[in-house]
Formats: C-alpha cells, sequence, structure tokens
C-alpha cells in the first residue's frame, strides 16, 4: 500500500498524562497540518513500553488519527505478541512497524532474539492482509550485519514475508541513501523504503544516537557544530538548514514519503516541512521506489 501523504511521523509514547496531553493537544495537530499519511509509535525494548505505547496508540486513535504502532518480540512469547496483533486489529488498528528489536537489559544473553521477518509472518499468520506493515531498512547498514549484501538480505526476507514497505534509518548522506535503493532494486526489491529523516537539534543525543545504531554523522557537519560552541541558536538554524537541504534533494529526486522522527517536537519539523515545501498544498512523492530498532 503506497502513502498517499506527504510524509509520516513518529513519536515516542509520553512517560507522563502532561506530556501525552502535549502531544494530542498541541504537537500531534501542528504536525497533522503537514499532511501525514500516518504517525507510528515507537516501542521499547523487549515490550518494555507496552502499556504506554498502547494507552498512546488508543488515545491516538480515538482522536481519529491513522496509527501504527511499532511492535517487537524482545523477550516476549508468541502468545503475548499474538494477543497484541489481536488486540489491535480488534480495536481497527490497520497498520503495524515490526521490528526485530532489542532485548532489555535485565534480559539474559542467551534468550534468542527473533527477527523481524517472523514477526511478520506471524502477523501476516494471525490476521492475514488486515495490516500495512512497515520494516526497518538501513541504508548505511546496520551495525551487527555481517555485510552490505548480506543486510540487504535480510530486508529483502522482510519483505518477502509479507511486509508492504521499508523505513530507513535516519540518514545525512544522501548518496548512500540512493546508492542503497539502487542495491535494493538490483536484489529484487520492489517495495517502496522510505527515507528516515532526524532534525538535529540536541548535538550531544544525536551523538549518542547514531553512535549506538549505526547512523554516519558527516564529519563536515560535526566540525561546523563544533565551530558554534556552545551557541545553542547557531546549531539549531544550521542543523534546520542541513536537514532543509537533504529533505528538498529527496523530495526532487522522486524519493518516496518522508518518515520524520519528530522525537516529539513540532517546531523543527514544521519549519523543515515549511522550507522543503511539504504540506496541505505542499509536495512530496507518495512514492514508487523500493525505521530503527532493530536487524531483519
Amino acid at each position: 500500500m503506497a502513502m498517499e501523504g506527504n510524509c509520516s511521523l513518529e513519536f515516542f509514547p509520553p512517560k507522563t498524562s502532561a506530556g501525552l496531553d502535549k502531544l494530542l493537544s498541541s504537537t500531534l495537530p501542528a504536525l497533522w497540518a503537514l499532511n501525514p499519511d500516518y504517525c507510528s509509535v515507537t516501542y521499547g525494548a523487549g515490550g518494555a513500553t507496552r502499556s504506554t505505547t498502547v494507552a498512546t496508540v488508543t488515545a491516538l486513535q480515538e482522536l481519529g488519527y491513522d496509527v501504527a504502532p511499532h511492535l517487537s518480540f524482545g523477550a516476549d512469547d508468541r502468545t503475548t505478541i499474538e494477543a497484541l496483533i489481536r488486540r489491535y486489529q480488534d480495536q481497527g488498528v490497520d497498520r503495524l512497524v515490526a521490528l526485530r528489536g532489542d532485548l532489555p537489559s535485565d534480559v539474559d544473553s542467551a534468550h534468542e532474539l527473533i527477527h523481524a521477518s517472523e514477526l511478520v509472518s506471524l502477523v501476516r499468520a494471525t490476521t492475514g492482509d488486515h495490516f500495512d506493515i512497515a520494516v526497518a531498512a538501513y541504508p548505511e547498514i546496520h551495525p551487527e550485519a555481517e555485510g552490505y549484501d548480506r543486510d540487504i538480505h535480510f530486508l529483502k526476507e522482510k519483505l518477502d514475508a509479507g511486509a508492504n514497505s521499508a523505513v530507513t534509518q535516519y540518514f545525512y548522506n544522501v548518496e548512500a541513501y540512493f546508492y542503497f535503493l539502487d542495491r535494493c532494486a538490483a536484489a529484487g526489491i520492489t517495495q517502496p523504503i522510505h527515507p528516515g529523516i532526524m532534525p538535529i537539534t540536541n548535538f550531544a543525543n544525536l551523538q549518542r544516537f547514531s553512535a549506538a545504531c549505526g547512523a554516519e554523522i558527516p564529519r563536515w557537519i560535526a566540525q561546523r557544530i563544533a565551530d558554534f560552541g556552545d551557541d545553542s541558536e547557531s546549531v539549531y538554524k544550521f542543523g534546520i538548514e542541513v536537514v532543509s537541504q537533504l529533505c528538498a534533494t529527496l523530495v526532487e529526486s522522486g524519493a518516496p514519503a518522508i518518515h520524520f522522527y519528530t522525537m516529539n517536537q513540532a517546531e523543527p519539523i514544521c519549519t523543515i516541512a515549511q522550507n522543503v515545501g511539504l504540506g496541505r498544498n505542499g509536495g512530496g512523492n507518495a512514492g514508487n521506489s523500493a525505521v530503527h530498532q532493530s536487524v531483519a
């Protein structure tokens, strides 16, 4: 199923009622002016945020938003995951983001992670074609991957298992994304691979995230930000400029609709989208070309 909106949006489940109120009353309404196709809600390692994820998904759905819960096995058993899939189906959710995920830190290291391709197969076996399923892709290759081609092989396994599309880990090297699309097409992948984009706001946090997930921050970006020192306003403006240009290149090149990692903030995404021309009357390619937590 191709996305029809200008973009999609990702949120994490707020930890407090005040955080949820802010998401529902101000952040999400501001971002919905961009005409997104759907919003997704993340799911902590091994279901660590299961209850808050379900609560956030339910709250968004009750307000009429098209929402895609993230889902992974982690340390859960098949019965637990099947029940969650059925719950989402019964309440009318029709999208999922299927991930391998990570194990909670307190789980025995001998516990075997279940690949996303197996989760996709379980969703299809349990609910048929009810869900539109997205999976994760890695233009700069997952840090645990044995090699470039092997990582693409695992992506194809997830898509062949029944996933409809993929969303990439965030990146700042646009050439890596387009080369990745070429190699995926050569491997026989035809489903859309949506570029995942993370605004540059808190650079220290971004460096920490990137080190953990294998996303590369180009040296020139890091050096320029270092020049600003403690001038957070200049860092913010530079980050908006860099990511706006990245998004403009993606849109102009005909990439599928962008998936924004919002970090539950509206202003950076709205500014970038305005700079690029995404919005109710804006552009964006809904995707005709072949997220963040897991390897295949």
